[in-house]
């Protein structure tokens, strides 16, 4: 039977064969829920890197440039890494390059899977419509903070190993143990999340309208998928 697995930190992928697997990438707070946003605001391109370098080379060549490092926006960058920003009506239409403290360099420490999919609470069932019927095993690579494990990412990964275990079996414990989290929250996500350490760290910087709007389930019909070097929409 098929198999699906979740990496709790990008420090971990090292442990696992990415050939021929699918790897979702997740970064709830806020990367790849930004990204789910922008795409289903009309964004036809964004292209993840991992350094400031990279993201202010791209920003010379006409990208919007999103620079997000330790939760603020980085300075001399046009955007930050809030989901409002990139459902801006400016944003229709626009090319990103993208850097993050977490979500970017997970997706380029992904490369050598046969797909990388983009993961978030906002396009979930997207998700498993499309998982589901996939012959590859899959890896949830949770982004985590800093190489280290987090909560909002391992809660969703726990709701889409929950909702494929009919169709894949769990490789190991990691996405059992994510489902009993996920069980255990889904009824008040927002009350389960607020102790975490990266929901205290935004709060801080007076954001939690980002937290509330990332934890929505499913209220995008989109996936997003690398292609190369860019993340395009699956049609």
């Amino acid at each position: 039977m098929k198999n699906i697995d979740v990496c709790l930190t990008p420090e971990l992928l090292h442990q696992y064969n990415l050939e021929n697997k699918i790897v979702v990438v997740v970064d709830i707070l806020r990367a790849t829920s930004c990204m789910v946003s922008g795409f289903s605001n009309g964004v036809t391109e964004i292209i993840p890197v991992s350094t400031l370098e990279e993201c202010k080379a791209l920003q010379e060549k006409g990208y919007l440039a999103a620079a997000e490092r330790n939760g603020s926006k980085a300075e001399g960058f046009d955007l930050g890494n809030s989901p409002f920003e990139y459902l801006d009506s400016k944003m229709k239409g626009e090319k990103v390059a993208v850097t993050t403290t977490n979500g970017t360099l997970a997706i380029n420490k992904s490369l050598a899977a046969k797909e990388i999919l983009i993961g978030a609470f906002l396009n979930l069932n997207a998700l498993v419509e499309y998982l589901k019927n996939k012959e590859e095993d899959i890896i949830i690579l949770c982004a985590g903070w800093k190489g280290k494990f987090n909560l909002e990412d391992t809660l969703f990964a726990g709701a889409l190993a929950h909702q494929l275990k009919e169709d894949f079996q769990f490789a190991c414990d990691a996405p059992l143990a994510a489902e009993a989290m996920y069980l255990t929250a889904k009824k008040d996500m927002m009350n389960y999340m607020r102790d975490s350490s990266h929901a205290k760290r935004l709060s801080k910087l007076n954001v939690v309208k980002d937290i509330e709007f990332c934890v929505q389930e499913s209220i995008y019909d989109i996936i997003p998928y690398l292609d190369g070097k860019s993340l395009r929409l699956k049609k």
